[in-house]
């Protein structure tokens, strides 16, 4: 008698434990990194590989986890039960609740999910094999539960035999992200520039473009002495070339290419033609995504484009370097003027230049202006103005506070924008 009680008390302290490895499997599992397991499968680790067919079919693995640990549950309370009661007599069976609950909520719930969400990917792929073992086992069972299930949510008309994903993948890594940024592990810079890598399919040429009226272009009815002047003046190495009107651009000269002509000519300028230091321009629409673009400077192994507008008018020039910068921010070299257009002052207080671009002041100040409806600072203004401001008028919109400061003609050149938390 004796030795049965032994062993009873036996088999339900091994069914608890039995029970805590399946709860601490189910928590693993799910927790478990899936570009760590992809990594680490990539690389050859086996269980790696099972972590991931595991995880593919997380219904299946799921139902498995359950049944076996309900299983054992169940047959513990029994065992627990039955044990009580030849000790205790009826009263045994409130005996037992209370002793099952408390082990089964320490040992086999709290205790096992603990240590698997501290160390997720370390004990997936430790109890892989054995969970893919019984999974197997168990997915008759399974299948039929899954039917049954399917079964009673169509009757309340819910169908999930199609069920997608809410979020895309760059949801989900934009998700990631931000989550990491906010607990430390990312820097601002490095979130930014990991955000606006996946901005760029979102992001127009017409967003980063230099407007046409900041363009440096050369005339081609210039003298070739008054283009070698203008071309060695310039900070940029490429200048559109036009001829009798700057919407007709018929070219763009390369520095290297004049220097290259003026070395086979000697020198003798009036010896070179334009011809021959002009190569063909290339023209992209406006609406073009700089992922687009990014791809296709790398395709074409060409740095410079000319945009367009749907009716073939000239709106600015794009390059390579302006797309690298929406990714890695202001991007200087030792002939670059360094303006940024923006400057802080002591009380909080921010002036701008009218053309800075909404998504600059965002990333630098961690501030949320809406940047669909304009594409400048002095374009927001006179969108939520409904008018074009004169110097001294002041608007505070969503908290911010702008002061227009000078406007020449029909644009706005210089603003003063107090923040909310500056205001206060």
């Amino acid at each position: 008698m004796e030795t049965e009680l032994i062993l009873t008390a036996l088999a339900i302290l091994f069914l608890v434990l039995l029970s805590g490895f399946f709860s601490g499997s189910e928590t693993s599992l799910t927790a478990a990194s899936a570009s760590n397991m992809h990594k680490l499968a990539r690389e050859g680790n086996k269980r790696a590989t099972l972590v991931e067919r595991l995880i593919g079919d997380a219904e299946s693995l799921i139902g498995a986890i359950l049944l076996g640990n309900n299983l054992v549950n169940i047959l513990a309370s029994a065992l627990a039960t039955s044990l009580f009661i030849q000790f205790f007599g009826d009263v045994g069976v409130v005996y037992a609740t209370i002793a099952m609950t408390v082990l089964v909520l320490v040992f086999a719930e709290v205790l096992p999910k603990t240590y698997a969400i501290s160390n997720p990917d370390k004990m997936a792929l430790t109890v892989a094999p054995l969970i893919r073992a019984i999974v197997f086992i168990f997915s008759p069972v399974v299948r039929t539960v899954q039917i049954v299930v399917r079964a009673t949510l169509k009757l309340f008309g819910i169908d999930i035999t199609d069920q997608q994903k809410v979020l895309s993948p760059h949801d989900e890594i934009r998700g990631a992200i931000s989550l990491q940024a906010e607990e430390g592990g990312l820097v601002k810079e490095h979130k930014d520039m990991l955000a606006s890598i996946l901005d760029l399919e979102s992001i127009q040429l017409e967003d980063v473009m230099v407007h046409r009226k900041n363009v440096e272009m050369i005339n081609a009815d210039d003298s070739m002495e008054e283009i070698l002047g203008q071309v060695v003046k310039s900070p940029y190495t490429r200048l559109p070339i036009w001829r009798e009107d700057p919407d007709n651009i018929i070219g763009v000269i390369h520095a290297k290419d004049l220097l290259r002509a003026m070395k086979a000519r000697n020198g003798h300028l009036d010896q070179i033609t334009l011809e021959e230091i002009t190569q063909k321009p290339w023209f992209v629409p406006e609406t073009t995504s700089l992922q687009e673009q990014l791809a296709a400077f790398l395709d074409r192994k060409l740095h410079f484009a000319l945009v367009v507008d749907e009716y073939g008018a000239l709106m600015g020039i794009t390059t390579l370097e302006d797309i690298l910068e929406e990714i890695v921010g202001e991007i200087t070299d030792e002939y670059d003027t360094h303006q940024t257009g923006i400057r802080e002052l002591k009380n909080g207080s921010i002036i701008v230049e009218g053309t800075t671009p909404i998504r600059d002041l965002n990333r630098q100040f961690n501030w949320k202006l809406s940047d669909e409806e304009a594409i400048t600072i002095a374009g927001y203004i006179i969108d939520m103005a409904q008018a074009i401001p004169l110097p001294g008028q002041k608007f505070t919109i969503n908290g911010f506070t702008f002061e227009i400061l000078r406007r020449r003609r029909n644009q706005i050149t210089s603003i003063r924008i107090q923040p909310a938390q500056a205001e206060e």
